[in-house]
Formats: structure tokens, sequence, C-alpha cells
């Protein structure tokens, strides 16, 4: 009877003793969160932000570990690791989401938009959560949508006061087509790119120039190779934080809850970070030696006419029914 006491005894404590070195060697699973712009940029503070709300939420078990520079792949590659599973989550271009879910185009029509009020009443009500919804049948669930914020142009050949300087400007844009028809009608020569690329090709002068909020411009360092800034805010341009449909059926309803709440802290945050940024790059980038131009009340028009034919196609091309839904969203705000 002794013996087996004994030996129940070392079992017990050879169990407590594996326990305990499990416990101590458990890491709770780090979920990749991969974007384009640098860990200084807006989208690393807020990627910050969102790592650290989640943390606290959920207790430490749910980790997030931010990837800058788009070391985890462009936008798009990114975008098939979520569907595939191989990546958890990111914030990447609505502009990129075009192949999977063309309705996402209707974000990339130019001169929508008059202000930020007007892009978070859409983005976060009822037009743009359908949109987010369309997602889940393709691999991806859409949380929320961040600020990249109103374009603007910017080359290393002239300065852009009227749309006819863009005459034979080779322009990076989007892999898009609503971008491509739109600087084509603009007169530019647009050539599609990831963003992951831009900054070797604006140096090698294989573009002249590209299309980016300020804040972008500011962060991902353009103004070294790019001499001219034109203020156009053609474009306002969200960015839109996805998960991996596969990854997110297998959390429970709780830690869902948790990512939600937390994409959405970040996404307040990140707004008002962007919004405060914006305001103070114009000047940095003057520093910085960029020559800037705002573009007259009287062009914007003549450019607004001009890119008509771009939601004109767009419309037609099976999206009539929500441009239209956009629109009298729009005048609804607007009265």
């Amino acid at each position: 009877m002794k013996l087996f006491n004994k030996s129940l005894l070392a079992a017990l404590v050879f169990l407590g003793a594996a326990a305990a070195a499990h416990a101590a060697n458990y890491q709770p699973h780090i979920i990749r969160f991969g974007y384009g712009l640098a860990e200084d940029s807006n989208q690393g503070r807020a990627a910050k932000f969102f790592a650290d709300d989640l943390a606290k939420r959920t207790g430490g078990k749910l980790r997030m570990k931010g990837f800058a520079n788009a070391s985890l792949g462009s936008d798009i590659q990114m975008q098939n690791a979520l569907i595939g599973g191989a990546q958890e989550m990111m914030v990447g271009s609505t502009a990129t989401l075009v192949g999977i879910v063309g309705d996402f185009g209707v974000y990339d029509l130019p001169f929508v938009f008059r202000n930020e009020k007007e892009a978070d009443t859409i983005l976060d009500g009822p037009f743009g959560q359908a949109l987010l919804n369309k997602l889940q049948e393709k691999g991806l669930v859409g949380l929320v949508y961040w600020e990249n914020g109103f374009r603007n142009l910017t080359n290393s050949k002239h300065p852009i006061a009227k749309m006819e300087d863009l005459q034979g400007i080779k322009l990076r844009v989007m892999q898009n087509p609503v971008y491509i028809d739109m600087f084509k009608g603009f007169g530019a020569n647009p050539i599609p790119l990831s963003f992951s690329e831009l900054f070797t090709a604006l140096e090698t002068r294989t573009v002249d120039g590209q299309e980016n909020p300020v804040t972008t411009i500011q962060s991902s360092k353009f103004y070294e190779v790019q001499k001219y800034l034109s203020l156009t805010k053609h474009v306002y341009s969200p960015w839109i934080v996805l998960v991996s449909k596969k990854w997110w059926e297998a959390l429970n309803a709780d830690e869902r809850k948790a990512v939600q709440e937390s994409a959405a802290a970040a996404r307040d945050f990140e707004r008002k970070d962007s919004r405060a940024l914006s305001e103070k790059a114009i000047e940095f980038l003057k520093q910085k030696g960029m020559q800037v131009t705002v573009v007259s009340d009287k062009e914007i028009e003549r450019m607004q006419e001009t890119t008509r034919q771009a939601m004109f196609k767009f419309a037609s091309d099976g999206h009539t029914s929500l441009v239209k839904e956009l629109q009298s969203d729009l005048e609804k705000l607007r009265k």
C-alpha cells in the first residue's frame, strides 16, 4: 500500500510539473495584421492601438502583431492570403477589392464626397455595411472602414494647376479600372502598379507621379522623389479592415465581439489621428521642398465634368441601382 501511495504521489507530482511547464511555455495565438504603410504612419499607429485594445479586452488571449511596409505582400496578395486562411487580418484599400466584389468600385468614383462627415455617415451606415456583407461569400469578413483620405496628385515634372498639365504624365494608379478611366479622361498616362512597388518606380522615374492623401505622401516619404503637389481632392479613399473568414469562424462569439469592438475603437482613433495629421502634413511637405499648388474651384469643376463619363460607365456596368442608392443617401444628407 505504501508503494502504491508513493507511485501515485510521484505520478501526481509529474503531472503537476508537466502542467506547470505547459502553462509557462504557452503562447497565445498571434494574429498577423498586415498593412502597406510604414510603422510610424497613421496605419501603423492605428494598428498598434488595435493590438493594445484587443489584448486588454481579451486579457491577453488574442494578441495581434502588426506587419508594416507591405512585408506580408501587397493588398491583393494579403487579400488572397486571408481567403486561403494563411493570414488572419489586414487593412488595405477598398479599391483592390473591386476584382472580388465589383460594387466596391463605387468608392473610387471621383468627387463623390464633399467632406469627411459625409463619408463617415455613408461608410458606417446601411450603405457601407451592405457592401461589407457581400465579402463573406468570397471568404472575407469586413469589419470597419478606416480613413485614407482625400487623394491628391504629385509628380516630378512640373506643377499641375489644370487638366492640360497632366498631358503625357506617367501616373501610377491603383489596379482599378475606375482610376484608369478617370486619369485617361484627364489626359494622363495611367499605369497600374501595386503600392509596394511605388516608391522605387518614382525613384527610378518609371512613373512620373502618383496620387494619394497627403498623410500617405508624408509617411511614405514621397517628398524625397517628388517635387510638385497639387491639391485636387479628386477621390475620398477609405481603407477597410479585413479578416479571414476561415479564421473568423474558428473564433467563439465572445472573441468575435472583442475583435469587432476593438476594430471600431481603432477606427475612431485612426480617423481622428489622420485628420489631425492631414492639417500638418502640407506644411511638413512644404518644408521638405515640395511646391504646393492649390487647384482652383473652377478647375475642379472642369475635372468633375470630365469624370462624369466614369460615373456613367460604372453605373451601366451592372451598378445602376447602387449608384442611385448612394446618390439618394447623399441628397438626404445635404438637405
